[in-house]
């Protein structure tokens, strides 16, 4: 793996390392993400709700909120329909919540993955008319960007439609509806570009609340918008998107809120997920113990069950419903490990040169496939199709690397596929069996077309150069007003010269070593190298130049000091 020294303005580093009284390695952070004063320093190390912009700036959402408050005003029926990961269900749980406390108990409905597809499908709409009659207005969250002929269908029915989407669309917007999508309309340096659809539902509620706080409506000022943040985190982090602008703001404030979240339902999830309530909420935590019991009921069956959990009040019955997914997660669980292994073996055996990989078994559950692919994309480096089958056709999920646009690379291959969409980095696609051989070709072509023949390595990104006594609580301090990290703002990664470890232990399963890093000055600090073997590791008293992650342990609401190791040179620097 190449280490790649981060590129700053060095004279920009010592300025707000000497005046907001930083350690050298968080101000070089500061630096290299751009934030060229220390007024803006200042607001990303402490991101302040008050600094969310006027959500009447968003193209399109007064209208659609104007549209609401009829729908509202004249006793319409209204449909939400969501999507059934964890986006798309902290959408329509917002939603639905908010309208519910004016007494207006929208209908909400998602697709069944296994049996109607992605999105907005027209079988899933169907479905929803059959169940409880035709709407006066239809809100799409999560979904519907791409929806050309679903909405035509729809209006053709008289129902009226607004969409709320940060999706691409690939083939033209939907006619005739309203499309609130920072995506579509909005500049590129808007705060709120890189929302997510559960973002764009709490700009849409509070531009709701807004117009009817001005209108002098008593029930708009009781409701406490901030409240929701807790949802708005679950989905934000969840749904990868960059944890910058508004975003950073949400994620901030919400992690605190669900401390002590209040939703009966989180509470459950909590249990099965081995969190305590009141203990300080990690994106790990979402991204592995919260996001995927939501997904699981998605991805095996019916995605109404966790919004149901969410909204609900009664705690034995949130109990039930949360252990209910929890037995879900460890069925997809199983249900993934297999199809992976098969899937590593396949790459090995038969694609192991190909720039791209496209895989399809018509036994392969299609709602794992989308984690398999980001385990082939993490082990191989290199883009992944993963496809089981679905009736007469190939279906499945997309994940790429860094330098490799997913959305790019498969417009070339449109005509091939009978259904697709996604983000640079992740699709859902649909494609006829007999074309999958043809597809392949043509995805590896495009690769190679798309990256000059030159495929990206696997790179790993140095934020700063440490000596071990500059791994104190200064630095992790620092680090805590720098969080939360994710896409946009990843977890820095350090190089630390004339490092010494030691006193190497096996834990778990004997496939994670533990260790300590001795660190002059300061008190050795322990570290963990997960799926690393004692062997693979330095030889314990040589110095040598580590990769590391620096930050807390918290167990059992304890904090202790903790180094991750990554990578090592075995020079001493």
């Amino acid at each position: 793996m190449r280490w790649q020294p981060a590129e700053f303005d060095r004279r920009l580093a010592r300025r707000l390392q000497r005046e907001l009284n930083l350690s050298r390695p968080a101000a070089e952070i500061l630096a290299r993400l751009g934030l060229n004063s220390s007024a803006e320093a200042r607001l990303f190390l402490d991101p302040k709700l008050a600094s969310l912009q006027d959500p009447f700036a968003i193209a399109n959402l007064e209208a659609a909120v104007q549209r609401l408050r009829r729908a509202m005003r004249d006793g319409e029926e209204i449909l939400v329909f969501g999507d059934y990961d964890v986006d798309g269900v902290t959408s329509t749980v917002i939603l639905v919540d908010v309208l519910s406390r004016y007494g207006i108990y929208p209908r909400f409905v998602v697709p069944k993955r296994l049996e109607e597809g992605y999105g907005l499908s027209e079988a899933a709409l169907k479905r929803a008319i059959a169940e409880g009659g035709r709407p006066d207005l239809l809100i799409a969250v999560d979904c519907g960007t791409s929806s050309r002929a679903e909405v035509a269908l729809l209006r053709s029915a008289g129902i009226d439609v607004i969409i709320l989407d940060h999706h691409t669309s690939k083939e033209g917007l939907p006619e005739d509806c309203l499309v609130v999508n920072p995506h579509v309309h909005d500049p590129d340096d808007a705060p709120w570009k890189h929302l997510c659809s559960v973002g764009l539902v709490f700009k849409f509620v509070h531009g709701l609340l807004k117009a009817l706080r001005d209108d002098g409506d008593d029930l708009a000022h009781e409701i406490r918008l901030r409240d929701y943040l807790d949802l708005v985190t679950l989905g934000t982090i969840a749904d990868l998107v960059p944890l910058t602008g508004e975003n950073r703001v949400f994620v901030r404030h919400g992690l605190k809120l669900l401390r002590q979240t209040q939703r009966v339902g989180l509470a459950a999830l909590f249990e099965v997920g081995g969190i305590r309530l009141g203990s300080e909420i990690t994106p790990f935590d979402i991204s592995f113990r919260i996001g995927p019991r939501i997904n699981a009921s998605g991805r095996l069956g019916d995605a109404s069950e966790p919004i149901k959990l969410l909204l609900g009040a009664d705690l034995q019955e949130c109990r039930q419903s949360a252990m209910d997914l929890d037995a879900s997660n460890r069925d997809r669980q199983t249900i993934e490990r297999a199809i992976a292994e098969e899937a590593e073996k396949l790459v090995d055996d038969s694609f192991a040169d190909d720039p791209g990989i496209i895989l399809f078994h018509p036994e392969w559950h299609a709602g794992v496939v989308g984690i398999v692919a980001s385990r082939l994309t993490n082990r191989f480096h290199r883009p992944a199709l993963v496809l089981g089958a679905e009736g007469p056709f190939a279906k499945g999920s997309g994940r790429s690397v860094p330098g490799i646009n997913l959305v790019e690379v498969l417009k070339p291959c449109a005509a091939l596929l009978e259904n697709w969409g996604g983000h640079p980095m992740a699709v859902g696609l649909t494609v006829a069996p007999a074309n999958i051989d043809k597809l392949r070709g043509a995805f590896c072509a495009s690769i190679l077309k798309n990256t000059a023949g030159e495929l990206p390595e696997p790179t790993l990104d140095i934020a700063a150069e440490l000596d071990p006594k500059e791994l104190n609580e200064q630095l992790l301090r620092d680090l805590d007003h720098l969080a939360p990290f994710g896409q946009g703002n990843e977890e820095p990664v350090f190089s630390v010269r004339n490092a010494v470890i030691d006193r190497l232990q096996p834990i778990g399963d004997g496939s994670h070593t533990r260790f300590h890093l001795v660190n002059s000055g300061n008190g050795d600090i322990s570290g963990v190298a997960w799926n690393r073997v004692s062997d693979l590791l330095p030889q314990p008293g040589t110095p040598c130049r580590l990769a590391l992650r620096f930050g807390w342990n918290i167990w059992q609401g304890r904090r202790t000091p903790r180094v991750t190791f990554l990578d090592w040179d075995k020079s001493a620097s």
